[in-house]
């Protein structure tokens, strides 16, 4: 060593010593460790005196937490050490309640569990650092990669869309119309399914994230070749006889192709993303942003809150097809009977994420709130939102409200500066970003119910019996909301000739709102167009059998049984998630290996999904 520094008594800093051979310096939460090993550093001039008498000179290797240095030691009747003179640094190791002599293994036994402790708390503050201040990525660059998956494209915030919407989608979509290639459904089919409708949205966010439109060629090139073949048809039933048609009822509410794959892909898409963002491979562009900007991930939060609102239209169509009108008190109590599992499922995140020491990114949620918190807390605030609905008899215009209200409140009081920079000082501030961001996801999931109310219903012209105009008019509405949501984000955004207001998923402010619904709506929008094209005969049935049938042929299966059961594949993948960041350091995972990790996993959530699917086994929650 050709500096050092000592304490005064002929021996080295500690704290310097620590820098040399990769142990922390001393912290806070490591100052139990750090005075239990302060101990042995020898500090009285008696036992220095006593220690020159009886030194045995000698050179050893001896591991104190690592295995690279050789090292000189100096053998004493106490244990041994390094002199500082020399420019070795001393270890003693005595019996503190007298002279007598202790093992030396007891305290390199305790340094051993010091070293492993700091390193586990550098490990999980680079985990949360990994993620933390992070600005995200360009609003077109997200609908570029997200069209892979598939979804539609938006360049700009008001929906443009191009020949590489939807790639995977499309590929899958003509080899079943085309070739009936996944009826009936084999393991190779389901292999195919897996590759196209899993593996294609993973590459499309880690190996070919900067080049995802070359992805999107490489999966529409075989289109090519898939019509040049011969046409497979699957072989034709016996038709129905005109009267066995007539006595057949239709279902008002029908089960829709392009709505369960929406909602199978955003979870897939979903369930990979909180696990590729551990690993470097998956670009930080994509993963949440700290105050301001827009990401893939924040994205998909949203998004799981408005498909999930979609959803949430269909009790309430059935209310009004049926003329009955439940009261607040019953809506309530069967609201807050589905909030309890949900918020279970958040004491139980909460308790497993503390007591395990996880890294945790605070300023997403907050201190003890999580996103299990604000689903389990949305179904009791809806009840009452449908009260509203009687006065202002829309969802949508329920959701700009709230969305407005809530962006006055942070434009024009100090609720920003206090979500953003306040001190976390009791329960309240501590989890201030969860509570507050709830106003958000609340607009979200009324203008999800909002659109639902159009999407799920059978008919939206009421005097037509025509499934081609009934589908048209689909469209139309469709398109037209799309646009609305994305004049609305221009307006909120635009810094010229608008409100100039950034988008936040921290705050869920009313542009972030707006962008959720526009993306939303227009993805929607696309995976109907896609449906229509290639499967005619969905909206062209007459009856609930030929419905089923069509619904069946028009459906992929993986993304059938993740839209299944979506809330308990999700809890899932949480859980899987935390596997594997207990068991692997994610962030020292080269490229390719975490990509098969990122497979395995995705494997197994589609194969749970599938089983259950396949035993027609449906979990509510």
């Amino acid at each position: 060593m050709a500096e050092t520094q000592t304490l005064g008594n002929g021996f080295l800093d500690p704290n310097l010593f620590a820098s040399h051979v990769n142990i922390p310096k001393r912290t806070t939460s490591q100052k139990q460790i750090s005075n239990n090993a302060s101990r042995v550093i020898c500090q009285d001039d008696r036992l220095q005196r006593r220690r020159s008498r009886d030194v045995e000179r000698g050179v050893q290797q001896q591991d104190v937490g690592t295995k690279t240095l050789g090292l000189a030691w100096i053998r004493t009747r106490d244990g041994f050490g390094f002199n500082a003179t020399s420019g070795i640094f001393k270890f003693d190791y005595f019996n503190t309640e007298g002279d007598g002599y202790e093992e030396p293994s007891t305290t390199i036994t305790a340094m051993s569990k010091a070293r492993e402790q700091a390193i586990a708390a550098s490990y999980k503050a680079l985990k949360e650092d990994f993620v933390s201040n992070l600005t995200g990525g360009d609003i077109g660059e997200i609908n570029y990669v997200t069209a892979v998956a598939p979804v539609s494209l938006f360049p700009q915030p008001i929906p443009i869309y191009s020949n590489s919407r939807k790639a995977a989608l499309i590929l899958w979509s003509a080899l079943q119309a085309r070739q009936s290639f996944f009826k009936p459904y084999t393991p190779f089919s389901f292999a195919i399914d897996f590759l196209l409708n899993v593996c294609g949205i993973l590459l499309a966010i880690t190996l070919y994230s900067s080049t995802p439109l070359l992805l999107s060629a490489l999966l529409l090139a075989p289109i090519a070749i898939i019509y040049a073949l011969p046409h497979h048809a699957p072989s034709k039933k016996p038709k129905v006889p005109h009267k066995q048609k007539e006595a057949e009822q239709e279902n008002p509410l029908p089960k829709k192709p392009f709505l369960t794959i929406y909602r199978g892909a955003m979870l897939v898409v979903t369930c990979l993303g909180i696990l590729a963002v551990d690993f470097r491979i998956f670009p930080r562009r994509f993963a949440k942003v700290e105050n301001w900007g827009t990401s893939l991930m924040d994205l998909g939060v949203g998004s799981f809150v408005f498909s999930a609102g979609v959803v949430a239209a269909r009790p309430i169509l059935k209310e009004q097809i049926a003329g009955k009108a439940t009261g607040l008190g019953t809506r309530l109590y069967k609201s807050i009977r589905h909030s309890l599992p949900l918020l279970v499922l958040g004491f139980i995140r909460l308790y497993s994420v503390k007591g395990l020491d996880y890294a945790e990114h605070v300023s997403e949620y907050g201190v003890h709130w999580n996103f299990f918190f604000t689903l389990g807390f949305l179904p009791p605030f809806l009840a009452l939102f449908q009260t509203a609905f009687k006065y202002i008899p829309s969802f949508a215009g329920l959701a700009v409200l709230l969305g407005a209200a809530y962006q006055v409140a942070l434009e024009y009081t100090s609720l920003k500066a206090f979500i953003l920079t306040a001190p976390r000082t009791d329960l309240f501030s501590q989890n201030r970003e969860g509570i507050f961001s709830f106003f958000g996801y609340l607009a979200i999931f009324l203008a999800g119910q909002s659109t639902g109310t159009f999407v799920i219903p059978r008919r939206l012209i009421p005097s037509s019996n025509s499934g081609y105009e009934q589908r048209k008019r689909l469209l139309l509405t469709l398109g037209a909301w799309s646009l609305i949501w994305s004049a609305l984000f221009w307006v909120s955004t635009n810094y010229k000739y608008g409100l100039s207001i950034s988008v936040s998923r921290r705050l869920a402010n009313l542009p972030y709102i707006l962008w959720i619904a526009a993306f939303n709506c227009a993805q929607i929008l696309a995976f109907c167009v896609i449906e229509t094209v290639f499967f005619p005969q969905v909206y062209k049935a007459a009856g609930e059998k030929q419905e089923r049938e069509a619904y069946e042929v028009a459906t992929s299966r993986v993304l059938e049984a993740h839209n299944r059961n979506g809330l308990f594949i999700f809890l899932v993948a949480n859980l899987g998630t935390g596997v594997v960041n207990m068991t692997i350091r994610t962030l020292e995972v080269r490229g390719e290996a975490a990509v098969g990790i990122l497979v395995l996993y995705g494997f197994l959530l589609t194969a749970l999904a599938v089983g259950l699917d396949a035993y027609n086994i449906s979990i509510k929650m």
